[in-house]
């Protein structure tokens, strides 16, 4: 079946809501079609002839009233469904706000103060990843910790598109903890995994590594990085140690990226909720 996903700005909402849709069905066979930055009747045309050869519902986050009348018009001369996916909540907040939505395209990629935070957390998160710079970990939003391959990097830069600045360090059984988690000023939160999945991930960065002809695939395949029990001991190890800091541990087993950063951020706010009590308890007297 053809899906064309319609959208004046970048088209990231419609591919979001798209791939959690689709998800629920097991047998589907999809071929997307997608078209983003759609804001002239020019630009719609080239949209609805694409219709026209290959038949299939539409999703569409068009705001623009003109366009959308052109869409729905043409859809129905088609024969296809449209779906304006945005319509249900924009309608809803107007109910609430009691304000009527201005319907211009692509307003929540304005450069804006929230844009430049973004922009900002993503230079942190490569200024300081897996433990570089270390002093710079005081202006961190939440440092990640875990073994190698942990998935702490991905999840940093997943963060930092929210606008988080995420550092991370390797835990590495034998050398000393980092200075910079001695007295951390923002939650630290460690990241584990089953250790024949970890094995596996590890195993394809050798591979990787070894495509690139360099010794080090070799010597760490005939090491304990890829040893079962060994590696259960570096994970065991790890886990022991984030639980006597008393840091919270997430299982990154079968978590998408995106389900372990929002586990973060819950932690994270549950982190920030009880420095706050904590500040507002008034202190006992002897």
């Amino acid at each position: 079946m053809n899906l064309h996903l319609v959208s004046d700005a970048t088209g990231e909402t419609l591919n979001s809501i798209a791939r959690a849709t689709v998800a629920q069905f097991e047998h589907a066979s999809i071929t997307y079609h997608r078209w983003s930055l759609i804001r002239t009747r020019f630009q719609l045309h080239r949209v609805i002839e694409g219709i026209e050869a290959e038949p299939g519902p539409v999703l569409s986050t068009l705001v623009e009233k003109g366009l959308r009348g052109d869409m729905e018009t043409a859809c129905q001369r088609i024969g296809v469904p449209v779906v304006h996916v945005l319509d249900p909540t924009l309608t809803m907040l107007q109910e609430q706000f009691g304000e009527k939505a201005a319907s211009r395209p692509g307003r929540q990629y304005v450069l804006d103060a929230d844009y430049f935070r973004r922009i900002d957390a993503m230079h942190y998160v490569l200024a300081h990843d897996d433990g570089q710079a270390q002093p710079g970990i005081a202006e961190a939003d939440v440092v990640l910790v875990g073994v190698s391959r942990s998935s702490k990097t991905p999840t940093s830069f997943y963060l930092a598109n929210r606008g988080i600045k995420a550092a991370n360090i390797p835990l590495v059984p034998g050398l000393p903890d980092a200075p910079a988690l001695d007295d951390p000023k923002c939650p630290v939160i460690g990241l584990t995994l089953d250790a024949e999945a970890l094995i596996e991930i590890r195993r394809h960065r050798l591979r990787m590594i070894g495509a690139a002809g360099t010794a080090m695939a070799a010597r760490q395949d005939s090491g304990d990085y890829v040893d079962l029990e060994s590696v259960k001991a570096e994970l065991l190890w790890a886990r022991r140690l984030c639980a006597r800091r008393g840091w919270p541990v997430i299982d990154v087993t079968r978590r998408s990226i995106e389900e372990t950063a929002a586990t973060v951020l819950k932690l994270m706010e549950a982190w920030h909720d009880r420095r706050r009590k904590a500040a507002e308890t008034p202190a006992t007297s002897a």
